[in-house]
């Protein structure tokens, strides 16, 4: 395991223990299928390198994909079958966020930590077999279970790396509880002392209503966005911009007198203030939530891969230098959060001033990666602990998934 957070959520996962059902990702372990989805959720989402569906801020993958394998695993269930539980569990992870458009965030809480549970739930829900009592039961539980605080970005900490592993643990103890007979109010999501009160502060009754009747005709699967960087979703339309201004503009890091960007009012508590701290992130997870560091890095080093988060690289004065000549101004007409956007705008010590604007992001329905470059993607991560051989074993097992008659060839590419 490269990583300190990955060995510490692991090694948790393995002294829970339990029966052994479900393979924790990366190690030859086998313990609790709640306690493997908390070590491999918080792996999934631990290097911000995963999906994101815009509007809801929610990152589906690291809940939907781990629960289902583990519980799958646990299950006994077919390819297929897990395929299902995990579309899923994204179209009820993204419909809980989408009804509350920036709430989450407003009130300091993450919106992955907050929907992942539910998603959780339906996934081991459909996998375990639960009626539809039972599963109202479990939404019901997951009201109490579910947490997820953004304080993280005052030091880089590690929390928000584990609200997914946590969102996916109290979802399958909460199918496991309503199963066993474990009862939670019906009317968890819009009652008087609901969810949405006390998470979003208030909802849309017509928009709960709107989500919740377009289940199974409406698929915002395919609205998912794939994450060409390593770090806050919101932020990458600002790196491609940048990216541009360096190799097709010809921008120098040197030439460079201040850069601005407009943006919207609610990304600025998590990218860009305290603007100071920002301007130099502590450590290596503090600068993937600074947006002065991202374009700083782009424009000096024309990249944004995981080598660049590295602490060492962080304090890098020729980064920072370009960092703290970055600067923000408020545009009240970006759309935010039903519009992820992009703008620079640098003055140079020649007195010119270039532009540049990304009205969406790379990687989403607007302007899709291609299968080609997804792959290439998970190539370049899997590089880091596993053959290109053994790789190419895991990606010729994901596409065979549907037809399988269990996940044990799956599994097997994912042991270490």
């Amino acid at each position: 395991m490269r990583y300190d957070f990955g060995r510490a959520a692991r090694a948790t996962a393995e002294r829970l223990g339990g029966n052994p059902e479900s393979t924790v990702v990366g190690s030859t372990a086998r313990v609790a299928a709640a306690n493997a989805v908390l070590a491999n959720a918080t792996l999934a989402h631990g290097l911000d390198f995963d999906d994101t569906r815009e509007d809801a801020i929610v990152h589906t993958g690291s809940v939907a994909v781990t629960t289902s394998l583990a519980v799958g695993e646990a299950a006994g269930a077919t390819g297929r079958a897990v395929l299902a539980a995990i579309v899923a569990a994204v179209e009820v992870m993204c419909r809980v966020g989408l009804a509350v458009p920036g709430k989450f965030h407003a009130r300091h809480y993450h919106p992955t930590a907050l929907a992942g549970t539910f998603a959780a739930a339906a996934a081991a829900g459909k996998l375990y077999g639960l009626t539809e009592d039972e599963l109202v039961r479990a939404f019901g539980i997951c009201g109490s279970q579910a947490a997820g605080i953004i304080e993280y970005l005052a030091d880089g900490s590690w929390t928000k790396r584990l609200h997914p592993g946590w969102s996916a643990h109290a979802g399958v103890i909460a199918a496991l509880l309503a199963q066993s007979g474990f009862t939670g109010p019906e009317t968890v999501l819009e009652g008087e002392h609901g969810f949405y009160r006390a998470f979003a502060g208030g909802f849309e009754p017509e928009r709960l209503e709107q989500l919740l009747t377009s289940l199974g005709r409406v698929w915002e699967l395919e609205q998912l966005t794939f994450k060409p960087y390593p770090c806050g979703s919101i932020a990458q339309p600002y790196m491609d911009c940048a990216l541009r201004l360096r190799e097709a503009g010809g921008v120098r890091a040197d030439d460079i007198v201040e850069i601005r960007c407009r943006t919207a009012a609610g990304p600025v508590p998590r990218l860009w203030e305290p603007l100071g701290s920002k301007h130099a992130p502590q450590n290596g997870y503090a600068a993937k939530f600074s947006l002065p560091y991202l374009l700083a890095v782009i424009l000096t080093r024309g990249r944004a891969s995981l080598a660049e988060f590295e602490d060492d690289i962080v304090r890098d004065p020729d980064v920072l230098a370009v960092a703290s000549r970055v600067g923000y101004e408020l545009d009240p007409t970006i759309d935010y959060p039903r519009q992820f956007v992009g703008h620079l705008r640098v003055r140079l010590k020649d007195g010119r001033v270039v532009e540049e604007w990304q009205d969406h992001p790379r990687g989403g329905p607007d302007s899709p990666m291609t299968r080609d470059e997804i792959e290439s993607k998970f190539r370049g991560n899997a590089s880091l602990v596993m053959s290109d051989e053994r790789a190419s074993l895991v990606i010729r097992s994901v596409l065979a998934l549907d037809g399988e008659p269990d996940l044990r060839t799956l599994t097997r590419t994912l042991t270490l």
